[in-house]
């Protein structure tokens, strides 16, 4: 099971830099970001082996152009995590247009 690193920091540009050092440092997936109090407060979510998503999260909070409100690494999520976050990674797929459902469903 992979493990997650989570990122939470204020604003859009800098959690875009946090994700871009992240993905930069180690060999993490993004997986989501919430964003919360209009993209004032973001979360990023990225996965991957334990010490690479460790690797990854701590470059991010020390090299970042903010610093972040607040970080952590779950090394074995609890299947209600994963589903949670799976969740929030759904709300990012783009919907097919109604055109585009019509024909597959011909």
């Amino acid at each position: 099971m992979k493990s997650l690193g989570l990122l939470e920091i204020t604003g859009v540009t800098a959690a875009v830099n946090a994700l871009d050092i992240m993905c930069k440092t180690a060999d993490v997936e993004f997986v989501t970001w919430e964003r919360k109090l209009g993209g004032r407060l973001v979360t990023i979510i990225v996965q991957g082996e334990v010490a690479a998503v460790r690797q990854a999260v701590e470059a991010a909070a020390a090299n970042g152009i903010k610093e972040p409100v607040n970080y952590t690494v779950i090394a074995r999520p609890h299947e209600e995590i994963v589903r949670l976050v799976e969740l929030s990674a759904s709300r990012m797929k783009p919907k097919a247009p109604a055109k585009a459902e019509a024909e597959k469903s011909e």
